[in-house]
């Protein structure tokens, strides 16, 4: 027997072992707000029946939905922003940006780029749940409620509704509010004119005082 064959043979080298490649999780089907599937199957057909159009790219629909905080305390207090952001977030459930002032005004010692409000902007399924939310629940808790302003639209289909409160929102827990805060609420729409938007409002549930 040669030398070479009383050498003992290594053993040839595992092969590397891979990871089995992680699963996905299948997610279930979302369904859409259920405010968004009336528009689309109740709202669109009467809304061109009503105003007689002939495309349906012609009704009106909502585009967006801003909610606003001002905070001029926050001149003084920068830590009032903590707070209100931390509830506008609550009840939008999408995180707000900071707004800042555009000029300085001496008279009330602002300075440019200080920090005055708290926004946010809704689009698409959760700004149909947020009106949903505001017609269904919100307004209703409001004390002594009658209906909101029909002569709170800005003359190009958008509608601005104010609110006294943030204590209206079963999102915000009333031992941890420190300061009541009020907000604006504007509702984007692509009507053209205000008589469009407020049946396409009205057709959504918006609940408008009888005048």
């Amino acid at each position: 027997m040669s030398k070479k064959e009383k050498k003992e043979k290594k053993p040839a080298p595992a092969a590397p072992q891979t990871a089995a490649p992680k699963q996905k999780k299948e997610k279930g089907p979302v369904e859409p707000p259920r405010l968004k599937v009336r528009y689309s199957k109740e709202i669109v057909p009467a809304l061109m029946s009503h105003f007689k159009y002939t495309n349906v790219m012609a009704v009106p629909k909502l585009e967006k939905i801003v909610i606003n905080m001002g905070l001029g305390e926050a001149i003084a207090n920068a830590k009032i922003l903590d707070s209100a952001t931390d509830e506008l977030g609550r009840i939008a459930g999408q995180r707000p940006v900071v707004t800042r002032a555009k000029k300085s005004i001496a008279n009330f010692k602002l300075r440019q780029n200080m920090p005055i409000g708290a926004a946010v902007t809704l689009r698409g399924a959760i700004m149909y749940e947020f009106l949903d939310r505001l017609t269904n629940v919100v307004l209703p808790r409001v004390r002594d409620f009658r209906g909101v302003s029909m002569k709170s639209f800005d003359g190009r289909g958008n509608y601005t509704l104010g609110l006294r409160d943030q204590l209206i929102f079963p999102e915000i827990p009333y031992e941890k509010v420190d300061k009541i805060r009020g907000m604006n609420v504007t509702i984007v729409t692509t009507a053209r004119t205000d008589d469009e938007a407020r049946e396409l409002l009205k057709q959504l549930g918006l609940p408008f005082r009888q005048q």
